[in-house]
């Protein structure tokens, strides 16, 4: 008997399930302290839920709990700050909504593991025909050698041989063979290098796929992978890390003023910002539309908060003008939410907490950079 795939709606509420398990799970190993945090942390949780169902009057359905659970606890940072933007614009939250995002949010994790899986199965290929290859390479070389050794005590022997003519026909034969492996030695090279070129483009490829088209900054997908690995070293070595999002201060505004190339242009200089201040203690990434996403290995929050504000004021110096009608953006600024990562299991608990921190810059006035 078949096993049915779990649907979409299905695995989006395993994955609330699991994470507010995960939580518990780490409470549970932090000692009575963790464990009062976990239960507090369910228990704010919970009432955000119910308030944001009871405001905004949506059923309160297994699909609907799962996407605002994701969307409110910070397990999915994308959908964090769709909620949070959606929130701070004022615009209507209905259950058409909620669908819209529950299903946006499906096909890109569709997508992004179904690329994943291409890829590791063209590496798995490559990688078992690359052996294939060099061990046929490696034989043939064997035989080769051992055949012209053969070859030559032939021809050794026709001298004395009683059959002279059967031992020439014997050894052209042989020639003839070792000319079929030369051949076959020469394609399997050829072979060889090819492959090693594919393994190349392949390698540029997850590359390319990790890197955000419009602001060449490493994408969402490759912020995961960052946040996942920088949390372990963090864990391993006794060390702080923090992070932080960062939201583009009346964007909107400016695309409906100015035009999308123009807002286009304000997210590639926020992105050349980031990227002149990157480095062992900073690694910035777009994670949508005008959002980005800062990891600050080896920074308290207080470190990372002031060095994330030391951006802002650069960027907010600037003045950006329309190319097609001269006028001005008026400054360029962003709004900040930055939080540390407490543990190797926090990681979603701080992403939570530095999007609450944005969430409440943006409410207090924008341009500023809160610690959560």
């Amino acid at each position: 008997m078949g096993i049915r795939a779990a649907s979409p709606e299905k695995k989006d509420q395993n994955e609330a399930v699991n994470q507010t398990q995960s939580n518990a799970s780490s409470g549970n190993q932090a000692g009575p302290e963790g464990r009062n945090r976990a239960r507090e942390g369910r228990e704010e949780l919970m009432l955000r839920v119910t308030q944001f169902v009871m405001k905004h009057d949506v059923p309160l359905t297994g699909p609907n709990l799962a996407t605002i659970v994701a969307g409110l606890s910070g397990s999915d940072g994308g959908l964090a700050r769709i909620f949070a933007s959606q929130e701070i614009s004022g615009e209507p939250i209905s259950q058409r909504w909620l669908d819209d995002v529950g299903k946006m949010r499906s096909r890109e994790n569709d997508r992004a593991g179904a690329l994943e899986n291409l890829l590791d199965r063209v590496e798995a290929s490559i990688a078992s025909f690359a052996k294939t290859t060099q061990s046929a390479h490696s034989q043939t070389s064997e035989h080769r050698g051992a055949i012209d050794a053969q070859i030559t005590e032939l021809e050794q022997s026709a001298h004395t041989a009683a059959s002279e003519d059967g031992v020439e026909r014997l050894v052209g034969l042989s020639r003839v063979m070792l000319e079929r492996i030369v051949q076959v030695e020469e394609a399997m090279k050829k072979s060889q290098e090819e492959t090693a070129e594919l393994k190349e483009n392949l390698a540029e490829a997850r590359a390319q796929a990790d890197v955000d088209h419009l602001t060449r900054l490493p994408n969402r997908r490759a912020f995961e992978r960052q946040l996942e690995v920088a949390a372990k070293s963090a864990d391993e070595k006794g060390q702080a890390l923090s992070l932080g999002f960062c939201d583009v201060d009346h964007f909107k505004s400016i695309n409906d003023n100015h035009g999308h190339d123009a807002g286009d242009r304000v997210l590639v200089a926020i992105a050349n910002t980031l990227k002149k201040h990157a480095g062992k203690h900073l690694f910035a990434a777009r994670h949508g539309g005008e959002e980005f996403v800062v990891l600050f290995p080896g920074l308290k929050a207080k470190e990372a908060s002031d060095r994330l504000d030391q951006i802002r004021v650069e960027l907010s110096s600037r003045q950006m003008v329309n190319r097609e009608n001269g006028k001005s953006f008026g400054r360029i600024t962003f709004s900040a939410g930055v939080s540390e990562v407490q543990n190797i299991d926090d990681r979603r608990g701080a992403l939570s907490r530095a999007d609450a921190a944005l969430y409440e810059a943006k409410q207090s006035g924008r341009n500023q950079v809160l610690i959560g």
